[in-house]
């Protein structure tokens, strides 16, 4: 199973609070685990220029101004930026399929500040892991739908539609989704 630059589709009734509609790009998966970023949830006590401050990141007035979000609870601590292909790459940038691009240095937040950077961006802090065999588990048993991850929904603006529109593109109307699921 590749799900690699895949959307996690949160389903109703998920048990775990943190991933409650939850649209979440999958970064990397192999036998060795996934690793993930929430895409949907912003952050609601920290803005960029908050962290640009925290950080001590000068602002240029032409500074970007992009949304902070809930990557994950694992390393809520540390940053990740998910950005469109046109931001040069060096050798701490991840690809994924779709043409995702994956940042966690602290230079592309400076591009950002000083009115540079990818034209699409967003950042993540922390990120949604699981262990070797696990997420598959949590497919199985229809915890998560998987779609395709088209940049205009997970780059969109905004943030308390993409589930709905995750699920759109599946050809599923949310009003009609059950949590449950069963075999014949």
């Amino acid at each position: 199973m590749d799900l690699d630059g895949k959307l996690l589709i949160a389903m109703p009734g998920m048990g775990d609070a943190r991933f409650d509609r939850s649209v979440i790009l999958i970064c990397a998966h192999s036998s060795d685990g996934t690793m993930g970023l929430i895409v949907n949830k912003p952050t609601p006590d920290l803005s960029f220029s908050g962290l640009l401050e925290h950080l001590d990141i000068s602002r240029a007035p032409e500074g970007r101004d992009i949304r902070v979000h809930f990557g994950g609870p694992v390393e809520r601590g540390r940053g990740f930026v998910l950005h469109s292909s046109d931001y040069p790459r060096g050798p701490a940038t991840m690809t994924m399929p779709g043409g995702y691009h994956m940042t966690a240095t602290l230079d592309i937040l400076q591009a950002l500040a000083q009115g540079g950077g990818p034209d699409a961006a967003l950042l993540a802090l922390g990120y949604s892991g699981w262990g070797p065999g696990q997420l598959e588990s949590e497919i199985l048993r229809n915890d998560w739908l998987l779609a395709d991850a088209p940049p205009d929904l997970v780059f969109a603006r905004d943030d308390s539609s993409k589930w709905v529109n995750a699920l759109k593109t599946l050809g599923i109307d949310p009003l009609t989704l059950s949590a449950t699921a069963g075999r014949a």
